[in-house]
């Protein structure tokens, strides 16, 4: 089971202001032990909504709407991508994450959808092909 761990944003990092050296650092060993275990495949931090865009969707209309957005405790400043056995596995290996927000805060852990929980379909295998073709190209 792979699941997204997402770091909610907080008015620091959205002003662009960098973890102090010691979160880093925490952080860095917790994902060293992610990555020995087997368990992490991905994971970043974000750059401030400030320097991102959205696109607005009606019908067959498009909008780009330019960052920053108000919403702080809506944005995502960081995330992992973890595959593990169970969401109670998700959560042991969550709670022993670094406090990313050095105050209280919360992250959030939530299951990725494979292609098997669609069942059988050619736009499964569609896809399927594609995740194929890009892990060729890896």
């Amino acid at each position: 089971m792979r699941f997204m761990v997402l770091v909610k944003a907080t008015k620091d990092s959205e002003a662009g202001k960098m973890p102090p050296e010691e979160l880093l650092s925490a952080m860095a060993k917790f994902n060293e032990e992610m990555v020995k275990a087997g368990v992490m495949l991905d994971g970043n931090g974000l750059q401030p909504s400030s320097k991102g865009a959205r696109i607005r969707f009606t019908g067959d209309k498009r909008m780009v709407i330019d960052g920053p957005f108000a919403e702080t405790k809506e944005l995502i400043a960081g995330y992992w991508v973890i595959q593990v056995k169970s969401k109670e596995e998700a959560i042991a290996w969550m709670k022993r994450c670094p406090n990313p927000y050095q105050q209280d805060g919360e992250i959030e852990i939530r299951q990725i959808f494979e292609l098997e929980d669609f069942g059988e379909s050619a736009a499964v295998e569609h896809h399927r092909k594609l995740g194929e073709e890009m892990a060729r190209k890896k």
